[in-house]
């Protein structure tokens, strides 16, 4: 895969000619005019100096400052708030958009599909090409707290974590030239980057950045805050937002033998880790090597990010390939005994965390019924029902079964 850096790349003299090539190949593109930023801040952003900042009362707690998995009332990590709501807007209507892809048949949305938890249901993701790729794709949720995306945990923002799925051939398909011809081609964007980076475009004439693409994008995922579930009612101290039997739940989850909270670090519900846990690939599949790979280090083998538990309920199949279909089939596994499904022949360094608790399907029952309380979707985005390219969203139609363009006519059943 190649890697491209974020930042402003000179718009090459065959801009107009590329973008009208791409237009010209992709039908059912009528220019949206008369779209206008929005002016406020999302859900959850107050608006201070022309500035969305985050809003939530685990500010108002201490952090964990490395004190284990600390209390109900426990504070957020470091965080990234700070942009403009037009930026924000202007990145929700990319976001949407399948011209961000090489064919127009997929958007960022196609994977990451609001109404399955910002995931898309699949165990491993289905692109441009047709074929399913290397992994599942993440929740975004809370992303805006995420040191390290990816699986493997390569990435170190998300301006660089988005040059992945642009550009793979797998994914979205395109080029950093292909994307600048087809946003320049199209007066609305121009318009609206105008009205999300106005000193930046007050030339008539001026071309569509790069770096404003992905900055764009990042405001948006970073404006993707979920932190009003049941359960956080629970923790701010109203004591009857968990039943019964989601409290006993809880205490299973926070317990010493059942350990699931010494990864799965609330406010979060992830410590942000990479741990090695020795997780079963699907039926077929060869065994993903994970994190060591990008990042050198052997005794990572197998090893992969630890997921938030945020919206988990919602994101169905589990764990980085899909293995398990249903979260009592995930919370099982971590009483199946230390390493108990590792390949033969594989040496994996099992993190210390990993053991053999021996939880009744009592236990395990109670604490699904906890994770489905960490389910909130109360500041989940509106979607466009107008782009501004002037085509149709495609990710709950044609890209959630991984169709593509025949002869070049996208296709949306």
């Amino acid at each position: 895969m190649t890697r491209h850096k974020p930042g402003f790349l000179p718009i090459v003299a065959t801009v107009v000619w590329l973008a009208a090539v791409w237009l010209a190949a992709v039908p059912h593109v009528a220019q949206a005019s008369g779209i206008k930023l929005s002016q406020v801040c999302p859900a959850g952003f107050e608006l201070v100096q022309g500035q969305c900042k985050l809003r939530s009362l685990y500010q108002m707690y201490p952090s964990l400052e490395d004190a284990g998995v600390g209390g109900l009332k426990t504070g957020l990590p470091a965080y990234r708030d700070g942009f403009s709501p037009q930026q924000i807007d202007l990145g929700r209507y990319l976001f949407f958009d399948p011209v961000l892809s090489g064919d127009g048949s997929v958007s960022c949305a196609s994977c990451h599909q609001p109404d399955r938890g910002f995931a898309d249901g699949r165990g491993r993701s289905v692109g441009a090409s047709g074929h399913p790729v290397r992994r599942s794709a993440p929740s975004l949720w809370n992303v805006a707290f995420q040191q390290r995306l990816f699986w493997d945990a390569r990435a170190g923002s998300l301006e660089e974590q988005m040059l992945g799925p642009l550009y793979d051939e797998h994914e979205m398909a395109t080029s950093p030239e292909q994307l600048l011809a087809a946003l320049n081609g199209i007066p609305q964007y121009r318009e609206l980057f105008r009205q999300a980076w106005p000193a930046d475009y007050q030339s008539a004439d001026a071309n569509i950045r790069l770096d404003h693409v992905y900055q764009a994008i990042a405001a948006f995922q970073t404006s993707l805050i979920s932190l009003n579930s049941r359960y956080d009612h629970y923790a701010h101290g109203y004591a009857d937002a968990l039943t019964e039997p989601e409290k006993e739940g809880l205490n299973v989850f926070r317990s010493f033998v059942a350990r699931c909270a010494e990864c799965h670090t609330p406010p979060l519900f992830t410590n942000q880790q990479i741990a090695v846990i020795g997780t079963p690939e699907p039926e077929g599949m060869p065994f993903d090597p994970g994190a060591s790979e990008p990042l050198g280090e052997p005794t990572l083998r197998g090893g992969f990010k630890v997921p938030s538990l945020r919206n988990i309920e919602l994101t169905a199949p589990y764990m980085h390939s899909g293995r398990f279909a249903t979260l009592r089939e995930a919370a099982a596994f971590y009483t199946g005994g230390r390493g108990h499904a590792v390949p033969e022949g594989e040496d994996l360094k099992i993190h210390w965390h990993i053991w053999e608790p021996g939880l009744t399907d009592a236990e395990l029952d109670r604490l699904v019924d906890f994770l489905a309380t960490l389910t909130d979707e109360s500041f989940k985005p509106r979607e466009p029902t107008e782009l501004p390219s002037g085509m149709r969203p495609v990710h709950n139609g044609g890209a959630r079964e991984g169709a593509v363009p025949q002869d070049g006519a996208l296709t949306h059943e």
